[in-house]
C-alpha cells in the first residue's frame, strides 16, 4: 500500500495562486528584532546608503514561510495512512536582495513526493518549492522545504 494518495498526486506540480507582499521597513525591523539580528543592513538607512544595496534589505530568511504555509497545510490535511509529520529541512537560494520598497510575489508548488522505508516504517517526503520574484520579474529567492510524514 502506498502512502501517496491520488489526491496528493493531483497536487503534484500545481502552482498555487501567487501571493504578493510589499516589503516595508517596519516589517523588516520587527523580523530582525524577533530573530535577534542587529545587522545594520536590515534597518539603518544611513549605513545602507553607502553600501552596494543603497537601501535597507531584508534578512535572508525574511518571508520564508510566506506562500508556504497554505500549501503545506493543504498537504497535511490530505487523508493519508501516515498521520504524523515533521519539518525535514529548508534550503534557501538567494539570487538578489529583497529591498525595502520591493513588492515580492511568491508562488508555491509541490515539487516532489518521495516514499521511502525507514527504520520506523514508511516515510513520505513532501518537497515544496516556493519562488520569490520582485516587481521587476527578477527571481530573488527560491526556498525548498521538505516535510516528512510518518
Amino acid at each position: 500500500m502506498t502512502a501517496i494518495t491520488p489526491e496528493m498526486k493531483a497536487m503534484l506540480g500545481v502552482a498555487q495562486p501567487p501571493k504578493v507582499f510589499k516589503v516595508e521597513a517596519g516589517h523588516v525591523k520587527r523580523f530582525a528584532e524577533a530573530v535577534g539580528d542587529t545587522n545594520p543592513l536590515w534597518t539603518d538607512e544611513k549605513f545602507t546608503a553607502s553600501t552596494k544595496y543603497e537601501a535597507p534589505i531584508a534578512p535572508p530568511t525574511f518571508l520564508i514561510d510566506y506562500g508556504l504555509i497554505e500549501i503545506a497545510d493543504k498537504m497535511m490535511e490530505v487523508k493519508c495512512p501516515l498521520s504524523r509529520f515533521v519539518n525535514g529541512g529548508t534550503e534557501i537560494e538567494i539570487y538578489k536582495p529583497m529591498k525595502v520598497g520591493d513588492t515580492i510575489t511568491t508562488v508555491a508548488r509541490i515539487a516532489d513526493l518521495i516514499e521511502k522505508e525507514g527504520k520506523q516504517g514508511t516515510l513520505l517526503l513532501i518537497i515544496i518549492e516556493v519562488t520569490y520574484t520582485n516587481q521587476h520579474g527578477e527571481l530573488v529567492r527560491k526556498c525548498t522545504e521538505t516535510f516528512i510524514r510518518f
